[in-house]
């Protein structure tokens, strides 16, 4: 599970999508600045293939500290108490939105399993820093425990998944939810950054990387953090935590050209020596967040990966 360096090309089909960043992304996504990666996010979005249809999509609202947080609950046709998952959308803290790529991932989950969904539409920075969109998303969680039993969900069976920061947001959470009474049964990391730009080799060997170059990530890092003390607080990021034990088992999903590879890696390592049941899965020829992108061989591949992870580590055991 250590770092290690790979030299794998990209796949045909990300290659094709790589060219095209390139064009659209002279300067790196951080070259655009706040509105523009924004306005990027959409466009993007608008581009994405049309979704699975779903028994039942409805809207919610979550109170929390800063006001109350948009949350969306997909179902299947399943009249039992559903497990659910809580989903955390990527974007850097600063872009993104329970659209495009994550409203086709979610969807596509919840066709596979008889699983809900709920997709948090945390509020994002700079204009809301550290620490309010995890304040947010920890407001959804609560939401769902409070009002799931009249939803149909089964609030002893809910596991928590994000992409990129939403996944960083999703480690988080298990470490401050370690002691609730029904702990999340499951988490779905899907390259996360869980440190500030720690030079491991796939930061050095992936520094300009497809979609996310290690520039744009110290960037994202900044439009989130305060200050930089909050570079190493275990809320902000959850590698420097003092304990990884009693946490849920755990998926850690990482793509080869990234720059957070490594990342992901080193923390799937840190939850592995606590005793966590871990299970790594690679895909040495995609990109940062290809996860959110259906087009791609691989986000198939990772969608079989991860509704088995969930069928095996949270609907069985939630039926057991």
């Amino acid at each position: 599970m250590s770092e290690t360096t790979t030299h794998s090309p990209l796949d045909p089909d990300a290659q094709l999508v790589a060219d095209r960043f390139a064009v659209a992304l002279p300067a790196g996504l951080s070259g655009l600045g706040v509105q523009g990666v924004r306005t990027f996010s959409k466009q993007s979005d608008a581009g994405t293939p049309v979704p699975a249809e779903v028994q039942s999509v409805t809207e919610h609202n979550a109170a929390g500290p800063h006001g109350d947080v948009r949350i969306r609950l997909y179902r299947p046709d399943c009249a039992d108490p559903l497990p659910v998952l809580l989903y955390l959308h990527g974007g850097g803290w600063t872009m993104g939105s329970i659209d495009g790529g994550a409203d086709h991932l979610v969807r596509d989950i919840v066709t596979a399993l008889d699983m809900a969904v709920v997709s948090v539409d945390y509020r994002l920075a700079p204009e809301n820093k550290f620490p309010i969109p995890l304040e947010d998303c920890l407001a959804a969680l609560r939401w769902v425990r409070a009002n799931g039993q009249t939803l149909g969900l089964d609030t002893a069976a809910v596991a928590i998944a994000g992409d990129s920061a939403g996944a960083n947001i999703a480690a988080s959470i298990t470490h401050l939810d370690r002691d609730a009474e029904h702990p999340l049964l499951a988490q779905i990391l899907m390259c996360p950054a869980t440190e500030y730009a720690v030079e491991r080799p796939s930061w050095i060997d992936h520094a300009d990387a497809p979609v996310l170059t290690a520039a744009d990530t110290v960037w994202f890092w900044d439009q989130y953090l305060r200050t930089a003390d909050d570079r190493t607080d275990p809320r902000a990021t959850p590698a420097n935590a003092e304990s990884f034990s009693d946490l849920p088992p755990a998926l850690v999903v990482v793509a080869g050209h990234d720059p957070l590879r490594d990342d992901g890696l080193h923390y799937g390592a840190l939850l592995e020596s606590a005793g966590v049941a871990v299970e790594i899965e690679r895909y040495d020829g995609s990109f940062h967040d290809f996860v959110v992108m259906p087009a791609l061989s691989a986000y198939t591949a990772n969608l079989d990966t991860l509704t088995r992870f969930l069928r095996t580590n949270v609907i069985e055991r939630g039926n057991g």
